[in-house]
């Protein structure tokens, strides 16, 4: 009796820290300008990201948006929804994304506002 005890405890121990490990988060600071994002290219590794973009006198108002590369950036449907900055950053603010999880690919970012032109964000 005692040896299921112990079984049952392990059993459930387990399973609680199975659940309670944490997915990493890798925070990625962004920064527009007048047109243009300073960081022209990314490369990174699969994963799981912020996006923190900066508007350094970009323009009243500045987004970001992250679509795979070969995909129509135009049409909203292709857009990444999680890496959407949750609002719209304001001159001299800073403003996230939520978490998105980037599998290994080419991918593409631009800012519809500030009228960037398309950049590539490379995932090894």
């Amino acid at each position: 009796m005692k040896n299921l005890f112990i079984a049952l405890f392990l059993v459930a121990f387990s399973i609680t820290a199975t659940a309670q490990e944490k997915t990493t988060v890798t925070t990625v600071a962004l920064e527009q300008t007048k047109g243009a994002f300073t960081q022209k290219e990314l490369t990174l590794k699969e994963g799981t990201y912020v996006f923190q973009v900066s508007n350094n006198n970009a323009a009243p108002e500045v987004g970001f948006v992250l679509v795979k590369a070969g995909d129509d950036a135009s049409n909203p449907a292709n857009h990444i929804k999680e890496a959407y900055v949750t609002e719209v950053v304001k001159l001299g603010e800073t403003e996230s994304t939520s978490q998105v999880t980037l599998a290994k690919g080419t991918y593409t970012y631009f800012c519809p506002l500030n009228h960037t032109p398309q950049y590539t964000l490379q995932v090894e």
